[in-house]
């Protein structure tokens, strides 16, 4: 079943669908807004792109900040959307998706140590990715992803950000129905027409200096709080404790 689910043809298919779907509730989904004018502060500001931290079960609704906010911030100076997708051959069909929504795709992953020596994508991924960052562009990863823990970020965003000169901002995207997987990270499943929040929370200055794990701890804490603050616009009951929430 993995072959099958694997093969080019395969990975076609599902691409075209999860375009399909990616699209759909971008335009359907009412959507409220917030925190957009501090991110294009932070782009107008500094020279330099941004990085857009984002929760791996929310990727179907990832596309959707960038249709209804970010393509019309002047302050990205023409650069396009791109998005971090895993090398993973699970990862062709997202890729394949994301390409047909106008967004740039950069394919690689760190996170997994034991795979380092045989597979050097994730090296590529990140100078490529810093490339864009300092040019002004901006790029979209999920700190916990491709494998997790849960909602619990990792330093792959914040290194990123040290790198190019940077800032990280949390960005929380939710909506209301909305059925979830039986999976790692409880994958979401938006549903057209639904409520739904997009928040930008406050960017992380990540200076060559500043200790990786005081970086770290200050993306958690924003991607926390993002998140609460875009499921109560969703229409979600506020929950304390993100990493063990059952919604």
């Amino acid at each position: 079943m993995k072959s099958l689910f694997r093969s080019p043809f395969v990975a076609a298919v599902l691409g075209f669908v999860i375009w399909s779907w990616m699209a759909l509730v971008a335009y359907t989904i009412r959507w409220k807004i917030e925190g957009a004018n501090s991110a294009r502060q932070s782009l107008a500001g500094r020279g330099t792109g941004i990085v857009l931290a984002c929760w791996h079960e929310t990727i179907l609704m990832m596309p959707s900040g960038w249709y209804r906010s970010i393509r019309g911030w002047p302050e990205r100076g023409g650069h396009r959307l791109a998005m971090m997708v895993s090398l993973s051959p699970d990862g062709i069909a997202v890729a394949n998706a994301v390409v047909r929504l106008d967004i740039d795709v950069v394919r690689g992953s760190a996170s997994n140590k034991k795979k380092a020596a045989k597979d050097k994508g994730g090296v590529r991924a990140i100078a490529e990715a810093s490339r864009r960052l300092k040019e002004g562009g901006v790029i979209c990863m999920t700190p916990d992803g491709p494998r997790g823990p849960r909602r619990i970020a990792t330093a792959g965003a914040v290194t990123l950000a040290q790198r190019a000169g940077a800032a990280v901002v949390p960005y929380a995207v939710s909506s209301k129905p909305a059925p979830r997987l039986d999976s790692w990270d409880r994958f979401i499943i938006p549903l057209p027409f639904a409520r739904g929040a997009i928040v930008f929370g406050p960017p992380i200055d990540c200076p060559r200096e500043a200790r990786l794990e005081d970086l770290q701890q200050a993306l958690q804490t924003g991607m926390d709080a993002a998140t609460r603050r875009a499921e109560e616009l969703a229409g979600y009951p506020a929950a304390p404790d993100l990493a063990g929430a059952a919604l």
